[in-house]
């Protein structure tokens, strides 16, 4: 079996992939691998390439600060556009020599005699480093729901992740299943393209009007000569997105001007008064994610779109029949049903001190980590988009510079201390997560009457940070060392393990 020795290994080459192995260039070290289980970069944004697919934070805030974009040509920029700008920050930071394409991490365990991380590709390969960096995020593992004879079907079936751009949807009769982030994105851009569109709503979502458009060319033009006043814009977007945190942690109160405007929005498209009801949600706005799109609801109102809200019995061979024991016949069924998002942690074949498994030990206990980042008994682990650093209200590229530059600090500490490895105390990580679990106990996701991905099989918020980003970033700006344990000592004389500098 082929091994690779490096000082550190990174997971997944999109936004925290890339962002990490930036953060260690400007550290001045060079001995870093990106294994990435496609063929190119981008994660995400590589792998979402349905019909209108774009980003819900405005494009200015959803970029590296350190590698602005004076360019962005919407408000709201699409996947083409975001996948491109990941594609030059790497190649202005020379990361493509460090990725290894097409190599899936199966698994990773801790070595302690040699102190180190042992990676395993799912091809047989081993890579071997001192410290592990997983940045793969939650959103890359589709959640397509088991409906009752799924197998009979002989038709065509895909997520919206994984878009079948083969199969010709002009004049085919299409099933929708889910009514989320991504489904208000591509149900407009196909609902005039078919014969038939039946979209399966379970639970509506709240849909804001979003003020998208283009950005003029005497804008950009101006961004990119004062960079001041792109630096200036950015701050406002920030602070306008912050303000919303203050209904979502324990004022839900402040949110029902929200709630007028998505209204509002239900009003201004929508005359059929059965419609409007099945689209208005009987819960806080917040509990769920907030939607924005001016679309959305316009298509709804279509003569060939169908919304259907009594759910699925069963698939037929060539259709669904609805708990109402309709069948309806259709030659597509696109899932719209997000991602497995607290489960996709649970899924993680990682192995710390003494053996322990991760995914075991989250099962037993919960998922718990100290700031979304590292984990007690896993040492020299970092988790880039960890449990409770989502953000319902902001950018989380603004959380993944945070988590780098922390990741990267440590790392460093460990070096300078003369030490081999870093683990956080584990009653330095038990109090933070009861910390964060009495806050979210407050928040709307928890008092808002629904039932989201936020949510964990037992009802715990393992996803969302609860508060101002301004927080997070205060949290992680230095590593406190004495909420971490350093061993393995350097010996003089002893040569220095991989990545130690």
């Amino acid at each position: 079996m082929a091994n690779t020795t490096t000082g550190v290994v990174i997971i997944g080459s999109g936004f925290s992939g890339l962002g990490m192995a930036i953060q260690l260039k400007k550290a001045g070290r060079d001995d870093f691998v990106i294994l990435e289980k496609a063929g190119d970069l981008g994660g995400t944004w590589r792998d979402n390439t349905y019909p209108g697919c774009a980003c819900d934070i405005r494009s200015h805030m959803y970029s590296f600060s350190f590698a602005p974009n004076p360019g962005w040509s919407k408000s709201f920029s699409e996947q083409p556009e975001i996948w491109d700008y990941l594609s030059r920050v790497a190649d202005a930071y020379e990361l493509r020599p460090h990725i290894r394409f097409g190599v899936e991490a199966a698994g990773a365990r801790w070595d302690e005699p040699a102190q180190c991380w042992h990676v395993e590709t799912a091809a047989g390969e081993e890579f071997s480093g001192a410290f592990l960096v997983d940045g793969t995020g939650a959103l890359h593992v589709p959640n397509i729901p088991e409906l009752p004879g799924i197998e009979r079907f002989q038709g065509v079936s895909f997520h919206s992740a994984r878009w079948n751009h083969d199969f010709p949807l002009d004049g085919k009769r299409v099933a929708v299943v889910g009514t989320g982030a991504s489904a208000i994105q591509f149900v407009p851009k196909i609902a005039p393209r078919v014969a038939r569109l039946d979209l399966y709503q379970r639970t509506p979502p709240w849909v804001l009007p979003r003020p998208e458009g283009e950005i003029p060319d005497w804008t950009k033009q101006l961004f990119h000569r004062a960079p001041p006043v792109r630096r200036a814009y950015r701050a406002a977007l920030y602070l306008l997105n912050e303000s919303f945190a203050v209904g979502f942690n324990g004022r839900p109160e402040l949110l029902k001007l929200g709630e007028r405007l998505a209204r509002r929005n239900i009003e201004k498209h929508i005359a059929d008064p059965e419609l409007r009801r099945k689209v208005t949600p009987d819960y806080t706005l917040g509990c769920k994610r907030v939607l924005g799109s001016n679309t959305y609801y316009p298509a709804l109102t279509r003569d060939n779109v169908h919304l259907l809200t009594d759910g699925i019995r069963e698939v037929t061979a060539g259709g669904i029949v609805g708990n109402d024991e309709a069948e309806r016949e259709v030659d597509a069924i696109i899932y719209g049903t997000g991602f497995h998002v607290t489960d996709a942690f649970e899924n993680l074949r990682v192995k710390g001190r003494g053996g322990r498994e991760l995914a075991d030990q989250w099962r037993a206990e919960g998922i718990q980590t100290h700031l979304g980042i590292t984990v007690s008994g896993f040492p020299n682990l970092f988790l880039l988009l960890g449990p409770n650093t989502g953000l319902g209200h902001n950018s989380v590229v603004f959380m993944i510079e945070s988590q780098i530059r922390y990741a990267a600090e440590a790392i460093r500490l460990t070096r300078e201390r003369g030490t081999t490895a870093i683990e956080v105390r584990e009653d330095v990580q038990r109090r933070f997560n009861d910390e964060i679990q009495r806050r979210l106990a407050r928040g709307v996701w928890s008092t808002g009457g629904c039932r989201s991905w936020y949510l964990d099989s037992r009802g715990v918020n393992r996803a969302i940070w609860p508060g101002f980003t301004w927080r997070y970033w205060m949290r992680t700006r230095h590593v406190d060392p004495a909420e971490f344990e350093f061993t393995g000592v350097r010996r003089p004389g002893r040569p220095a393990p991989a990545g130690s500098g």
